[in-house]
């Protein structure tokens, strides 16, 4: 496996799992599955409610804690009238506790909405007090990341964004280079929007390697030095994912693939008003 460095010296797996979108009450064989194929990176968010199967299934894998890095996110919090600060460090616990961990390898910001200021200075603190390892930030597009390293001591190790064939963001990563930030993608298959698994370019390149289409993805995004959780319920596909180290795409399939790139978000935007509203008026613990 590769690893990439943060910005702190911590080492980081460029391939994990993900688990968005899987149902709670799958999750955990899900995870186990994972482990058992030799994932040692996980990723979920409290978000998502399945941090406690996944920390059941790391209980159960028997996998030594040091081995694995496991990453959760924070919710937008809602203390108008409270502390954001101290609700930050609640809703921290409350992920730990859910988990069955000490600590955490990466506690990222899941949106750049409400009182992320706040959250973040707690947040740093949480850093410097050894439980959350690395922090970062998630859906941060550039003028925000920005802002927030400007504005701070400590900058986000890691930004997790929307990132795959169609939606490239070589300017967000190049960008996120220079300030010490690592471009981590989710969506790496775009949930297949754009008939993404029969692209021509991306089956043509699969065919040269005897690859599947999902592995020359992955590939694409490892080789750009990118890291990636793909998701899947199926221990085959799980297998699969992993198997991406063992070849290389020419500079000329790097440039057939670039050229797959719109620009737009195949999913929703984080500057839509309606969209600002709607995430930012749900509640999670």
């Amino acid at each position: 496996m590769k690893n990439v460095t943060l910005n702190n010296g911590i080492e980081m797996p460029i391939l994990g799992f993900g688990v968005f979108q899987i149902p709670d009450d799958e999750t955990q064989g899900a995870v186990e599955a994972a482990l058992a194929a030799g994932y040692r990176h996980l990723d979920t968010a409290a978000s998502y409610g399945n941090e406690e199967a996944v920390g059941a299934a790391i209980k159960a894998s028997g996998i030594n804690r040091e081995e694995l890095f496991i990453t959760t996110k924070l919710w937008i919090q809602h203390a108008p009238t409270g502390s954001v600060y101290d609700d930050t460090k609640r809703s921290f616990q409350s992920s730990l506790n859910r988990l069955g961990l000490d600590y955490l390898d990466l506690y990222l910001i899941h949106q750049p909405l409400g009182d992320y200021y706040s959250e973040w200075r707690a947040m740093q603190d949480l850093n410097k007090e050894g439980v959350a390892r690395a922090i970062g930030v998630s859906n941060f597009h550039p003028d925000r990341l920005v802002d927030l390293i400007d504005h701070n001591e400590i900058v986000p190790a890691v930004n997790q964004i929307e990132t795959h064939a169609f939606h490239q963001r070589s300017a967000d990563q190049e960008l996120m280079r220079e300030r010490g930030v690592q471009i981590e993608s989710w969506g790496p298959f775009a949930e297949g929007k754009n008939n993404l698994f029969t692209d021509p370019v991306l089956s043509s390149i699969a065919d040269a390697h005897g690859k599947s289409v999902a592995q020359v993805v992955l590939r694409w995004l490892i080789q750009r030095d990118v890291v990636v959780i793909p998701k899947s319920v199926r221990p085959e596909r799980m297998a699969q994912n992993l198997d991406v180290f063992g070849f290389t795409l020419t500079d000329e399939q790097m440039t057939k693939i670039a050229g797959l790139d719109t620009g737009a978000s195949l999913f929703f935007d984080h500057r839509d008003p309606a969209m600002v509203s709607w995430l930012g008026n749900r509640r999670y613990n």
